[in-house]
């Protein structure tokens, strides 16, 4: 959760809270991106993510997506143009031996060893992914979910459009969005979020998400629907502790917390996942994600 799951195409509202990037990092790392391994491993198997695969990821946050497909034996190149603390994540998950050039927007972590076999990690947009000596991408994926929040598509296609000259023709494109506000429990709790954001402000405000969100962006960017898929993705944590930690990680509640404080947003946050606490003291919120095969021109 680009916020999106964090959005990193996605203009923040109001004035950004202050609030520890590395912590807010390792609590993505650690706890919240896990949710989504179901839908890589669908996307992955559908497309036959392995040797030979040359794939690009869009917003790569701190790397799980990328290095389940290396693990798959594909090579892996990630972008992320605004959240360099993860991306410091990355690097110690598919690159540990590398350093990060000095230069913002380089090519950093490029090379690698274990388990991602190779892998490049860039501080940019899809542009600074390029160059003489690189192989035309056969995939690229944008796996920050859209389709929550008003707003939290903007600024994507223009990114596919940017990342699409890099890839060879025909190639797959997956976009990912949330699916129907009645299967995904967490949309309730989303809902905090604009209770406590600035009502005059669209941006950070929890809308139903459409049929249509991903078609909408893949035909605004110039690509074509190919298939589409359903996976559920359950968002199950140890506590509510957990939980609250998890869900502030995505970035989705970040004009909430501007707008009041991060302890009110803590404490309408426990409150809405009350309903959903286990009598072990776990939480859990079955979801449906949906994702969008869409083909470069």
């Amino acid at each position: 959760m680009t916020p999106t799951l964090v959005q990193s195409h996605l203009p923040r509202a109001g004035t950004a809270p202050r609030v520890d990037l590395g912590a807010r990092a390792r609590d993505w790392a650690e706890i919240q991106e896990r949710m989504l391994v179901p839908l890589f491993e669908a996307v992955y198997e559908r497309l036959d993510v392995g040797d030979g695969t040359r794939l690009l990821g869009l917003g790569c946050g701190s790397g799980l997506a990328l290095l389940m497909a290396a693990s798959r034996g594909a090579a892996v190149t990630g972008v992320e143009p605004s959240a360099p603390e993860r991306l410091a994540l990355a690097r110690k998950r598919l690159a540990p031996d590398s350093a990060p050039e000095a230069a913002a927007g380089g090519a950093g972590g490029a090379g690698g060893a274990g388990a991602a076999g190779g892998a490049r990690l860039v501080e940019g947009g899809p542009a600074d992914a390029a160059g003489p000596d690189v192989p035309a991408y056969n995939l690229v994926t944008a796996f920050q979910p859209i389709g929550c929040m008003a707003g939290d598509s903007e600024g994507l296609s223009s990114l596919l459009e940017t990342a699409a000259p890099l890839t060879d023709r025909g190639t797959p494109v997956v976009l990912v969005g949330w699916g129907p506000p009645e299967r995904c429990a967490t949309s309730m709790v989303l809902r905090v979020a604009t209770k406590l954001a600035d009502p005059m402000r669209s941006a950070g405000s929890w809308r139903p998400a459409l049929r249509d969100d991903l078609e909408e962006v893949a035909q605004r960017a110039g690509l074509k629907p190919d298939g589409s898929g359903r996976v559920a993705c359950p968002f199950g944590y140890a506590d509510v502790e957990s939980a609250v930690r998890g869900l502030l990680s995505t970035g989705l509640f970040d004009a909430a917390v501007g707008a009041t404080d991060k302890a009110q947003v803590d404490k309408e946050l426990t409150e809405a996942l009350h309903p959903h606490r286990r009598h072990d003291g776990t939480v859990w919120m079955p979801n449906v994600f949906r994702y969008l095969i869409a083909r470069t021109p």
